[in-house]
């Protein structure tokens, strides 16, 4: 987690409520996704830097612990300070299935 700086801020615009604040909440995060869906995938679909901001868009797939799918698609925006990442808007949503 030395990727992130400690006054890391995390936003989720359409999901506010799941705002995260400082490097240690976004272990505890993943540590909590990774024992929910073990072999999470993570496709870097395409990327781009431009002096201190990333874009990038993600495809994050796997199965939940209960056998359900894990299926999300979005863009990542980040802030870069002194080689870490300061700050992240995520646009990460669930791909919805098309019917059979």
């Amino acid at each position: 987690m030395n990727c992130f700086a400690n006054d890391f801020v995390g936003e989720q615009p359409l999901h506010p409520k799941q705002n995260v604040t400082g490097a240690e909440q976004v272990r505890k995060n993943w540590t909590g996704i990774f024992a929910q869906v073990p072999d999470l995938q993570a496709k870097l679909i395409a990327h781009t830097i431009a002096g201190d901001m990333g874009w990038s868009e993600w495809h994050w797939q796997g199965k939940h612990i209960n056998s359900t799918e894990f299926n999300m698609r979005g863009v990542v925006i980040v802030g870069l300070r002194e080689n870490t990442i300061a700050w992240a808007r995520l646009y990460m949503e669930p791909v919805e299935s098309l019917p059979e």
